[in-house]
């Protein structure tokens, strides 16, 4: 198979639809990102990429705390609105009819729609370049008890939204099931 090299890009695929919120002098807001990921295992660990001019970012450096809520794909409008205009501009929590509640960090906004909610402390906040690469604890996790089978978060029930960049430039959910983890390739030795 041919190769054609295109440059440094960000090409990742799929990149998860999150919602990061912050409270931005005293008012949650919310905004999407596409590039986040787990950070680390012990302790758990997330990342997010905010560009440095972002309301939200603001929020974050003022009380040290933020909240990524995942959207499943009924939510997708939302989250594209999050991703489109500026909370120093508009109450997102409003025209989206969020309903925010607090949790064990009481500063971290989350949105009781979204079945998957973390709670985070900042650790480490980095200037990468375009973005600052925010590391966040994961002080608590909420599950939507209807994405819940047998106790554990289900991602069937949960339906995340993942974002597919350019060109494509589209949300979708999760594609299917190709093979069991740590099963799968165990024939191959």
């Amino acid at each position: 198979m041919g190769k054609v090299t295109l440059g440094p890009q960000t090409l990742l695929y799929p990149m998860p639809a999150l919602l990061v919120g912050a409270n931005v002098n005293g008012t949650p807001n919310f905004m999407t990102v596409a590039w986040g990921g787990i950070a680390c295992g012990e302790p758990p660990m997330i990342s997010v990429a905010i560009r440095h001019v972002r309301h939200t970012l603001k929020g974050i450096k003022q009380s040290q705390t933020f909240s990524v809520n995942i959207p499943s794909v009924e939510l997708v409008k939302e989250t594209d609105y999050c991703g489109t205009v500026s909370g120093s501009k508009t109450d997102k929590v409003h025209t989206c009819r969020f309903d925010v509640f607090y949790g064990k960090l009481g500063s971290a906004p989350l949105i009781r729609q979204f079945p998957v909610n973390l709670e985070c402390s900042v650790v480490q906040t980095l200037n990468s370049g375009s973005h600052a690469l925010v590391i966040g604890r994961i002080e608590e996790t909420h599950v939507s008890e209807e994405c819940l089978t047998g106790g554990k978060p289900d991602v069937d029930k949960i339906k995340p939204l993942v974002y597919v960049t350019s060109p494509a430039a589209r949300y979708q959910g999760l594609g299917e099931v190709v093979g069991k983890a740590w099963s799968v390739g165990k024939h191959l030795s």
